[in-house]
């Protein structure tokens, strides 16, 4: 399974924001909590429905974005 298939954007969750598989969970929420200093296995713990995969996921979409913002801006 690509990485990226694990986040989903709906209308209707979250506002629309990316959440990871068909959880309440943001790919916002993961990153935030690792970058507050919160370890993978405190956020596993925390969470439950969460895998590695999934916070593997997070930084892929988020690198993707980026990749996407900087593309768009050098064309």
């Amino acid at each position: 399974m690509n990485l990226l298939e694990r986040i989903t954007i709906k209308p209707g969750r979250r506002s629309g924001k990316p959440c990871i598989r068909e959880t309440r969970i943001t790919v916002y929420d993961v990153l935030g909590y690792l970058a507050a200093g919160t370890t993978e296995g405190e956020l596993l713990a925390e969470f439950p429905d969460l895998s590695h995969e999934d916070i593997l996921a997070c930084f892929a979409f988020a690198a993707e974005r980026d990749r996407r913002k900087f593309a768009s801006h050098a064309a």
